[in-house]
């Protein structure tokens, strides 16, 4: 696959820095497993506390998917300039124009000063989704801003911020999962209504066959949440964040009225299943729900800390701690 090309970089020194971006991966396979273990342990009754905030003090566009790797913190973000605009009726397999924009990959440190950035995408592939970091790379899915549309996706080296190009997609890929027990990606489409899979080789390229590269796409039978950003934890399974707005209404009442609710997801990779689901309430001042953008897990010493970057533009990172019962 060929790389490709990046701007705006920062000049780092591969000493120290590259050594704090790369994780042992049994070192991160026991985190990830603690990590499952206690979100297991969590309910719609778990304690929730803000520990605290941290400003990013440059414009963030539209926020999708985090990690942290060391003292870095990485996430990607979509640059709208020309907006969507729907059809009036649906033009083959798409409901609206493809819209203009630039994928970014921002790196900052844990005090929210931006350290280096990059651009991904090409043409109208420009809309970044939730990403994934296996202890070596960060995965980004960069898609058209439309269902059903096409993908691309990326590997980072979060050293150096330089890109490989390493599958295309025929189809919207909001997020993307490394499974490395069983070197397999795992993608979500436009709104998660799929999960797809594919398998790599040793070198971290699409496994191919004689009849090309084999994709498997199931329904994903949950529909509380949409999800938005997820990650690789451990024994076969991601732990997915998002949104959905529902309509409630009563009887006897034509109008209804809509409410966002948020959530956490533990997914099963093998069954495609969700097997544990916990509920978010938390909103911003301005009652954004704190799960509707990217957010990334980390394990405590009895809990679990949480990060959340729910809002646009003039963006904070809220670092929630929760003790599971």
């Amino acid at each position: 696959m060929r790389n490709s090309p990046y701007d705006e970089r920062s000049t780092v020194s591969c000493t120290l820095v590259c050594l704090s971006l790369v994780v042992s991966p049994l070192t991160l396979a026991a985190q990830d497993a603690d990590i499952v273990q206690h979100f297991k342990r969590m309910t719609g009754a778990t304690e929730w506390q803000l520990a605290g905030t941290i400003a990013l003090p440059f414009q963030t566009h539209h926020p999708q998917g985090m990690v942290i790797v060391g003292d870095n913190i990485f996430f990607s973000s979509v640059e709208v300039t020309l907006p969507t605009e729907r059809y009036e009726r649906p033009a083959g397999r798409y409901d609206r124009t493809p819209g203009e924009g630039v994928g970014h990959l921002f790196r900052v440190d844990r005090d929210g000063n931006l350290i280096a950035r990059i651009t991904l995408g090409e043409g109208s592939v420009y809309h970044p989704g939730g990403i994934d970091f296996d202890g070596r790379f960060i995965w980004v899915p960069v898609a058209e801003y439309r269902p059903n549309s096409r993908s691309i996706i990326y590997r980072v080296d979060p050293s150096t911020m330089a890109v490989t190009e390493v599958l295309s997609v025929d189809d919207h890929i909001g997020a993307i999962v490394h499974d490395t027990a069983s070197a397999m990606l795992h993608g979500v489409s436009w709104a998660s209504r799929f999960f797809y899979a594919w398998e790599l080789d040793d070198s971290f390229e699409l496994a191919v066959s004689e009849s090309g590269p084999a994709a498997r796409r199931v329904p994903n039978g949950s529909h509380y949440v949409d999800y938005q950003d997820c990650h690789y934890v451990a024994d076969h399974q991601m732990l997915c964040g998002g949104v959905a707005t529902h309509e409630v209404r009563a009887v006897g009442d034509s109008a209804g009225h809509e409410f966002t609710l948020g959530g956490l997801d533990l997914i099963d990779l093998q069954s495609q299943r969700a097997v544990h689901q916990v509920p978010i309430a938390w909103r911003t001042e301005s009652g954004i729900a704190m799960s509707r953008n990217a957010f990334f897990v980390e394990l405590g010493d009895d809990h679990l800390r949480f990060f959340f970057l729910p809002e646009d533009d003039e963006s904070t990172i809220y670092i929630f701690e929760a003790f599971p019962g």
